[in-house]
């Protein structure tokens, strides 16, 4: 199966070019991915520690990630050429790896929950809706996007990447970390606890907060466009208007 960008990709990280080095990359992100969910299996126990957990946890991902741009400059006067495969096995990997781990652990996140048969009807319905919405959204927006552009390649390699304001693009400006929230929030809905809702209503604030510190800085600083394009578009949830579009590029990928 051909995937947009994997060449632009795999031509950075020589491993991606055998299935051998594919391997290793797919054991070390399920590694940490199955430590994290481990660690969230002995705590969730704890009352009331779920969601300080789920919280702490998804912060530690962040972290991890906002490392990748900080560390930046001083890994492209280190390794050169290679700083990008250094830096990102070492930061943005473990990173998507841990936050992947976070909102998987929605679904099972314990303390109170909404029984009222009327609601549990609801928040089921409305669950699987955010999720479909999401799986539909992620697929469509990958092939699209490229795996390039969602690992991150162009941060190392600027004069590289170009800003895609087109298509999905045109009605939100992630449509991929659109897809994670959605995913977040329909797992939230399943769960029906209160600390999930509640993580649910944060999620949102905590990506918000990443893209205006961390990602669309550097992207005003590598495309100076990105700043009237941001004033344009919605970050993950198009405006009323927009909705045509939107489902439009569900169904059609157009």
């Amino acid at each position: 199966m051909y995937l947009k960008g994997f060449d632009n990709l795999a031509r950075r990280v020589p491993e991606l070019n055998s299935a051998g080095g594919r391997m290793k990359i797919a054991a070390y992100f399920l590694a940490v991915f199955a430590l994290v969910t481990a660690y969230f299996i002995l705590t969730d126990p704890i009352p009331t520690w779920t969601l300080d957990s789920q919280i702490v946890v998804m912060a530690l991902g962040f972290l991890l990630i906002s490392r990748f741009f900080t560390q930046r400059k001083i890994y492209l006067e280190k390794y050169k050429e290679a700083a990008y495969r250094h830096a990102f096995g070492r930061f943005a990997l473990p990173g998507l790896a841990v936050i992947f781990a976070s909102i998987a652990h929605i679904a099972s996140m314990n303390g109170p929950k909404f029984t009222q048969p009327m609601l549990t009807i609801i928040f089921t319905w409305a669950g699987w809706v955010f999720i479909v919405i999401g799986v539909l959204l992620w697929l469509r927006a990958v092939s699209v996007f490229g795996v390039d552009n969602l690992t991150l390649l162009y941060v190392y390699f600027p004069k590289e990447g170009e800003l895609v304001h087109s298509g999905i693009y045109s009605v939100i400006r992630h449509p991929i970390y659109g897809a994670v929230l959605r995913l977040g929030i329909g797992l939230a809905l399943l769960n029906m606890g209160i600390y999930a809702l509640t993580f649910a209503v944060l999620l949102p604030l905590g990506f918000f907060g990443w893209i205006r510190l961390v990602e669309e800085k550097e992207l005003i600083e590598r495309i100076p466009t990105y700043a009237e394009y941001r004033k344009r578009v919605p970050a993950f949830f198009p405006y009323p208007n927009r909705l045509p579009g939107f489902f439009k590029f569900l169904a059609t990928g157009k």
